[in-house]
């Protein structure tokens, strides 16, 4: 290959089998300014979650309170529009629309909007479905008990740094290209 056809960036996957050993790398991926990597995990870890975004809160709260005030505005616009719409007699000169009869339709409103929406908004800043998710994220490895970090598209001049981050974190096993496509061991 010559230079001018040469890529600009490769893959680089890193495989840790301790999670000390994973967060490790992750702060020095950080100190280093090194960024645009995924870290993926057999399961959910907060000590994962504490060291990648150092404490700020979930954008998917957004999602649960846009949910939540759209649940509560369908709420008060379903009682009281289909009450305005088949009024009943008056007794007593009591309003057509009153809040307190309408709590429990605007309240469980609210509930369900909330779920509903922060559901979707786990879906969307989780990257699912994984359809197009890079073959290189896609290890089979990861989903049993090991952790890992992987570059999709890492500087090529920086990838001799970003392994020996990477190998000095305690990573078992680095590599880089076409070598990071794991392909699961046919035993037959």
């Amino acid at each position: 290959m010559s230079a001018a056809t040469a890529p600009s960036s490769i893959r680089i996957k890193a495989i840790y089998e301790h999670l000390d050993c994973l967060l490790t790398g992750i702060d020095r991926l950080k100190k280093a300014g090194i960024t645009g990597w995924t870290v993926m995990a057999p399961l959910p870890r907060h000590e994962i979650e504490e060291i990648i975004y150092e404490g700020q809160p979930s954008p998917v709260r957004w999602w649960t309170l846009t949910g939540a005030v759209t649940g509560l505005t369908t709420g008060l616009l379903l009682t009281s529009l289909t009450a305005s719409q088949w009024p009943m007699i008056l007794p007593g000169g009591k309003p057509v629309v009153a809040l307190v009869p309408y709590a429990v339709v605007m309240f469980e409103c609210t509930i369900l909007g909330g779920a509903l929406f922060t559901t979707l908004g786990a879906i969307v800043h989780c990257g699912l479905p994984g359809f197009f998710l890079d073959r290189a994220i896609q290890d089979p490895r990861v989903t049993d008990s090991s952790f890992g970090i992987v570059f999709t598209g890492a500087p090529v001049a920086d990838q001799q740094r970003i392994t020996e981050i990477l190998t000095g974190a305690g990573a078992v096993e680095v590599t880089t290209g076409a070598d990071t496509i794991y392909e699961v061991p046919n035993h037959a």
